[in-house]
């Protein structure tokens, strides 16, 4: 089957021009500056549309380990909420149940998504205390990363035997992805502030950036960076959040770093002013802080400090969100919005425009090492997404595809809409499994 994506607006590798696309099956056939006359039978006109790379969210919580039915998510309706925002692959975390630490349990995830993802997918596999000789016997390139717990969160699978830290930074053969918080900071704040709060009317979700706070934070990713550089160890800090952390990180190409970060859309959208009227809906780990964070989040985005936007994607069942502060989950569902949350920063900004592509769809297929996606290029797969923007596009309670029913955006109105999404070729295309290179 042939398809003519026709007259766009593609945005691709820091360029934006006018052209067309032809994909044949799965891949892309050709690229053609300005229209195109190909006869194929199928011809979308995209005139007024921005082309754009699918999204890759190397960062997602699906909440699928395959043993038991969780009320937040599952990999059937988060992956359709992942496609309508554009996203047309993903990388999933190992905290579920059961947790994917092992090859049979990330075997088991595989034919899970094979049989109800609607985009493609790749997993981590987690780190413990106890299976580091299990993890490194693993053949690399079976999955995306090594997902390294510095703080506690969902799924408690902190990693803390120091011996243990030292032999998988020391002979990884894979990307380390670290959760960096420091445990004992975390544990001290939470102690002191349960003596003072908890059951009076200060106990709310504006707590959580005091306990989960930059010195936490900073404490961890500087331990851990010190770790990765003395063994040499490719290191990626997910979900940064503070202006704190930054001065640890180089703003190298990419290709040259050892040592990389991630920020989320939600780092960069709220601050701590936000949690007066959203409370737990927006408490997460690590915590959202100050607006001098925030600015500083986006401001190293752009000098090519931070490489990589990813959601953390973490659904929690809404009645558990409307707990006291210290009873309820932390974890945002974000991704059915992640690209029209970018993309809101970039009206009437192409240089903008072409780094959120960058940092969204180019750069983590080149460090996570996807084979033959996050481009628009001749023989790559056809992941491709049409954005009409100009267009207003409010968040509704009724639009919402995760299985959690809820989100943090409800009443905002965006001015982009997803007019369509190509996953392996077609709007109805079947995913597919992530191929690894390294």
């Amino acid at each position: 089957m042939r398809t003519l994506i026709n007259n766009a607006t593609i945005v691709n590798e820091g360029r934006i021009f006018n052209g067309s696309v032809l994909i044949e099956g799965d891949q892309i056939a050709d690229i053609v500056e300005g229209n195109c006359h190909i006869e194929t039978g199928n011809t979308v006109d995209a005139t007024g549309l921005l082309l754009l790379p699918g999204v890759i969210d190397t960062h997602v919580h699906f909440r699928d380990g395959g043993m038991s039915e969780n009320p937040a998510g599952n990999f059937y309706t988060e992956s359709r909420a992942a496609r309508a925002g554009g996203v047309t692959s993903v990388i999933d975390m190992p905290n579920t149940n059961p947790q994917t630490t092992t090859l049979e349990a990330l075997e088991a995830k595989e034919a899970l998504a094979a049989r109800d993802s609607a985009v493609n997918y790749g997993f981590m596999l987690g780190a413990t205390n106890k299976n580091i000789d299990s993890l490194l016997a693993i053949e690399p390139t079976r999955y995306a990363a090594i997902k390294l717990f510095l703080g506690s969160s969902t799924g408690n699978m902190l990693v803390n035997d120091r011996e243990q830290l030292d032999r998988l930074f020391r002979e990884a053969r894979k990307l380390i992805v670290a959760h960096c918080e420091e445990e004992r900071v975390i544990q001290a704040n939470m102690a002191n502030a349960k003596l003072q709060y908890q059951g009076t009317p200060e106990e709310t979700a504006a707590l959580h950036p005091k306990i989960r706070n930059s010195e936490a934070c900073f404490l961890s990713t500087y331990h851990a960076i010190e770790r990765a550089r003395k063994y040499g160890t490719r290191f990626h800090v997910a979900h940064i959040s503070t202006a704190t952390e930054l001065s640890l990180l180089s703003n190298f190409d990419l290709g040259r770093k050892n040592i990389s970060a991630e920020v989320t859309p939600n780092h960069l959208w709220f601050d701590d002013r936000d949690y007066a009227e959203l409370g737990n809906l927006i408490k997460c780990n690590p915590a959202i802080k100050s607006n001098d964070d925030r600015l500083a989040l986006w401001t190293a985005l752009e000098d090519d400090i931070i490489d990589t936007i990813a959601t953390d994607h973490a659904p929690h069942p809404l009645e558990a969100k409307h707990k006291p502060y210290f009873d309820a989950p932390s974890g945002i569902p974000s991704i059915q919005h992640s690209l029209q949350m970018m993309l809101e920063a970039t009206i009437n900004n192409d240089e903008l425009l072409t780094m959120i592509i960058q940092k969204m769809c180019h750069n983590p297929a080149v460090l996570f090492g996807i084979k033959d996606r996050g481009f628009i290029r001749k023989g790559y797969k056809a992941d491709l997404v049409l954005v009409r923007t100009g267009v207003e596009e409010t968040v509704t309670k009724e639009s919402l595809l995760s299985k959690c029913g809820w989100s943090p955006l409800e009443g905002q109105t965006f001015h982009s809409r997803i007019e369509s999404v190509y996953v392996n070729g077609g709007t109805d295309g079947t995913a597919e499994q992530l191929v690894f290179c390294k």
